[in-house]
């Protein structure tokens, strides 16, 4: 069975609650696509409105972070049942910008990915070199070492379900994109490996986003890849453009 494609904008720390529920207004007709799963990964204090906001759209929300304890004394911290009762239905964890800005290490990432599946969400986990690390010819494996670490002791079943978001940190937000071949050739690199930790079935079943800086003028190219599931887009995300990104097949 084919992989339905996934297209999530992670928002990232932009739009206060009532100019998100403005944005979901201007992209509600622009993203209707049934071949393609969309995602809304918004800032903690937007959930709730965009939630409500996209009730009778094709359109998921997630969350951009949670944390691995489901309550207690972390001050300025979300857990997962909150989010599930929110009505959220996908997570990112371990973007660039938490493991760079933030210094969020594996150990902490691997909790984290546990509690997701452990309470019903998804995990749209992120992994990606650095451009030092893309010249030192070391991309694979920094790109493994992260995966392993971050799925450890997750079953294979779960990782089925699980979304994963290849960003070279190198194109995001800089203008600059992967060309559709060096995208591919990660992505493939990152199913073989999943093949590797798990079996075959498994690493057909888990979906691949490529996650810098696609956009409208590239969406087709990339998508047109056998390993590339969907886009994790971020700036492309907050304008009437994403439309296009999310019918990249029209």
């Amino acid at each position: 069975m084919a992989r339905k494609k996934i297209i999530a904008g992670n928002w990232k720390m932009n739009k206060t609650p009532s100019e998100a529920v403005a944005l979901v207004e201007e992209l509600k007709d622009l993203v209707k696509n049934d071949e393609v799963d969309v995602v809304y990964c918004v800032p903690a204090i937007d959930i709730v409105p965009v939630v409500e906001a996209t009730k009778g759209t094709n359109v998921a929300v997630g969350a951009e972070n949670m944390y691995f304890e489901e309550s207690g004394a972390y001050t300025g911290e979300i857990s997962a049942p909150m989010l599930v009762d929110a009505g959220v239905k996908y997570v990112i964890i371990g973007h660039s910008e938490r493991r760079d800005y933030f210094k969020e290490d594996d150990v902490l990432l691997n909790k984290k990915v546990k509690k997701a599946f452990a309470s019903g969400l998804t995990p749209i986990l992120c992994c990606g070199e650095s451009l030092e690390q893309r010249e030192d010819g070391i991309t694979m494996e920094w790109i493994k070492s992260q995966i392993i670490a971050d799925l450890a002791g997750v079953s294979a079943d779960d990782v089925k379900k699980l979304v994963i978001a290849y960003e070279p940190i190198w194109a995001i937000g800089t203008g600059k994109t992967a060309t559709s071949d060096q995208a591919q050739e990660v992505c493939k690199g990152i199913r073989d490996l999943i093949a590797d930790m798990y079996d075959a079935a498994t690493a057909e079943a888990v979906r691949i986003q490529y996650g810098g800086s696609m956009n409208a003028g590239n969406a087709a190219e990339l998508l047109a890849k056998p390993d590339i599931d969907g886009g994790l887009i971020g700036g492309a995300s907050l304008k009437a453009d994403f439309g296009k990104v999310v019918n990249y097949n029209k």
